[in-house]
């Protein structure tokens, strides 16, 4: 399912994909900008299980 960037703000829509880009580059998985229809299910499932990771960690840190 594509998804649909264009409900997203456009300021939140640039952090999203920077966000997205530091996940991928911390589990070793090369986004390019644009499409990245070529990744495996598997390093499409890593960038977003980092991402979830990420914001739980920063959840967390919050929190304290």
């Amino acid at each position: 399912m594509a998804s649909n960037n264009n409900s997203v703000v456009p300021e939140a829509r640039e952090a999203l994909n920077k966000f997205k880009m530091e996940a991928a580059s911390e589990v070793g998985v090369n986004l390019k900008q644009g499409y990245n229809g070529d990744l495996t299910s598997r390093e499409a499932g890593s960038v977003g299980g980092q991402m979830v990771k990420n914001m739980i960690k920063s959840y967390e840190q919050n929190m304290k």
